[in-house]
């Protein structure tokens, strides 16, 4: 069995990859600020269905009467779509919004590595190497 066999690390590789690409789309979205007739694009986040917390057929038991019951994770918060400020020039890009994305993803993709480190030291600790 490799490494690449190991769903998490797959999983964790293919964020990894997703976070590159839309690195390259926000550059570039940055980089057209004051091109004439600009829409800035972004990627769709990648899909991971039957992993987490959400995965189908998971659900918390009450195991003792005297716990409490759980939440259910239902969403209080509306779901908004800005729309994009054009410009005279037509140039839709807002720097400080692509400026917040690019931070967002700097940071989304240093905690991907940061998992995928700590899990290959977990495997080679249970392997016996440093």
């Amino acid at each position: 069995m490799t490494v690449t066999d190991i769903g998490i690390f797959s999983i964790l590789r293919t964020r990894m990859q997703w976070h590159q690409d839309r690195q390259k789309v926000l550059a570039e979205n940055v980089a057209n600020a004051d091109t004439p007739n600009f829409r800035p694009r972004d990627l769709v986040e990648p899909k991971f269905d039957g992993f987490g917390p959400m995965a189908p057929g998971v659900s918390l038991t009450r195991t003792n009467a005297a716990h409490q019951a759980g939440a259910e994770s239902t969403s209080t918060f509306a779901h908004t779509v800005n729309g994009f400020q054009i410009r005279p020039a037509g140039n839709a890009v807002s720097l400080e919004d692509e400026m917040m994305k690019v931070a967002n993803n700097q940071m989304d993709f240093q905690a991907a590595t940061a998992l995928y480190t700590k899990g290959l030291g977990l495997l080679k600790l249970a392997v016996g190497r440093k």
